[in-house]
């Protein structure tokens, strides 16, 4: 392995470049963003390298040549002014958890104070917002710079208190009068940077912080956080040297935010140092504000993939009126798959999960929350099944599940006469074994609803609902073979298992399960 060290949690620049940590360059993204412009805000999600890139900016506008060596910002091409110190104002919100406006305003305040301290200068001014343009104004004047305003999950107060909507507007509310000075300030400001998980929009904070530009999903920053394939290979050769690389980019690449796709740091630097393929930041904590919300609009996961979102959806927040999609999309749990702009249309994204490991376990949990207060679900058993080609055994896991699913969930969701139903909900039942698995499986002759292969067997499913009648008395079995719907795969090695399966809208579970195994020619 290389004598140098993983940096796993260092979100400090100065300790990762002096304390013999690896070092992914991102210095070149710095050297693009002061060339083109001053104001700027990025959204990405927790455990994404947000802080280290702050601390970077830190350390760049502050003059710290020395760290830089080696790296592109001290390149000639970067042409960066380190004769040039600039006095930095930073603020770290993921460092304070205030609960209320009363809270977040003494909090500001203790900030304001630190920075009169430091700067030897006590404003007149009471207010925050004239305090704090009191002081950039003097900072401004002492040193002959202007300043750099650098906020670290500047939304994290009001992510914080989501579950309450009148706490979480207020909190909105006094951060945006607090980052409102900013803008008339422009003459006494060299570069503002602000990062978080939300964009809050509209009578949010960006309305009096307007001239922010959102690189959000500018394809030319989309890796400007996280690490790359050619980061992973050329940083961490090591390490990557003995790992599957096409096992390592299923579970842990695949965030895009319209650009080049990359691997969240938190995951493939645990997994580096581990060996074990494990959900690391999922098990950090999805909010159970998350699992709440999604209780009050349900929709199963399978319906996240293929998602069609509009620049409305993806970037519009308010905490009066959440929607999920927008929530699990900023929050990293939805990526962006493809996109299309074009004058007539406007912009347009496809949405899916990015990678193995948040599809699996986002299903599995969805799935947990389904069942409430049923016996968690065994997965490893239900994978051997499929695994084995265990048709009866299956059938019977199968029937337990759907009979594990409260009534409620039914009675919210009068869903159950609609095929479709059914097959999102056993494609998510599915999704979680990490199987590859194919909904709406073309063929010549038609759609299969599902197809799943495993290592040694192609499983072949097609659904009816009992009593809505599609394809006259034919049964779903049947369909599969007048169709010749397993013929695209007779060439498999796999060995091929057609189910047909028949469900019931009023015991809510399965009416006729039905099997066939052909036999593999010879």
């Amino acid at each position: 392995m290389s004598d140098l060290k993983l940096p796993i949690g260092i979100q400090s620049f100065v300790e990762i470049r002096t304390g013999g940590y690896v070092y992914v360059d991102k210095t070149f993204f710095i050297s693009s963003l002061v060339r083109s412009g001053k104001y700027y805000f990025l959204s990405r999600p927790r455990r994404f390298g947000k802080s280290l890139l702050i601390d970077t900016l830190h350390c760049a506008f502050s003059g710290e040549r020395g760290l830089f060596s080696g790296l592109y910002l001290d390149t000639p091409d970067a042409a960066w002014e380190w004769n040039r110190k600039n006095p930095v104002l930073k603020i770290d919100w993921s460092l304070s958890s205030p609960r209320t406006g009363d809270e977040l305003k003494t909090r500001i305040h203790e900030i304001l104070s630190a920075w009169a301290r430091e700067w030897d200068f006590e404003p007149f001014e009471t207010t925050i917002g004239g305090r704090f343009s009191a002081i950039i104004r003097k900072i401004h004047e002492k040193t002959g710079e202007q300043v750099v305003i650098l906020v670290d999950e500047y939304d994290k107060p009001i992510l914080d208190v989501l579950d309450d909507p009148s706490r979480a507007a207020e909190m909105r509310d006094v951060l945006r009068d607090f980052y409102a000075v900013i803008k008339p300030l422009d003459s006494h400001i060299r570069f503002v940077f602000l990062t978080g998980v939300s964009k809050f929009v509209k009578t949010g904070i960006f309305s009096g912080l307007n001239n922010l530009k959102d690189i959000t999903l500018d394809r030319r920053y989309s890796s400007v956080c996280g690490y790359t394939e050619e980061n992973i290979r050329d940083d961490f050769p090591s390490w990557f040297a003995v790992s599957d690389s096409k096992l390592v980019r299923e579970w842990y690449n695949g965030y895009s935010w319209t650009g080049e796709s990359v691997y969240n740091p938190f995951d493939i630097l645990l997994y580096f140092d581990s060996g074990l393929f494990r959900p690391y930041w999922f098990e950090t904590g999805t909010p159970s504000f998350f699992l709440k919300l999604w209780q009050s609009q349900p929709r199963l996961p399978a319906e996240y993939e293929g998602l069609i979102a509009g620049d409305d959806l993806l970037s519009s927040f308010d905490p009066d009126q959440i929607r999920l999609e927008t929530l699990l999309f900023q929050a990293g749990y939805l990526t962006i798959k493809s996109w299309t702009s074009n004058p007539e249309e406007g912009t347009w994204y496809t949405l899916g999960f990015p990678n193995r490991e948040v599809k699996e376990s986002f299903h599995k949990s969805i799935l947990n929350l389904l069942r409430k207060d049923a016996t968690p679900l065994s997965f490893p058993d239900i994978r051997n099944l499929l695994g084995s080609g265990n048709v009866d055994g299956f059938h019977r896991q199968l029937k337990s599940f759907l009979a594990s699913i409260p009534h409620d969930w039914f009675r919210k969701n009068p869903l159950a006469q609609f095929e479709g139903y059914w097959v999102s909900l056993v494609y998510s039942y599915l999704a979680s074994l990490g199987y590859e698995i194919i909904p709406e499986d073309t063929t010549n002759k038609g759609r299969i609803d599902l197809t799943v292969k495993t290592a040694s067997y192609t499983w072949i499913f097609e659904f009816k609902v009992k009593g809505i009648d599609k394809t006259g008395d034919l049964s779903p079995l049947k369909q599969i073979q007048n169709r010749g719907y397993s013929e695209k795969y007779r060439s498999d090695k796999r060995q091929l298992i057609e189910i047909g399966i028949v469900f019931d809208p009023e015991t809510r579970n399965i009416d006729e399960y039905s099997f066939h195994i052909p036999k593999i020619s010879t």
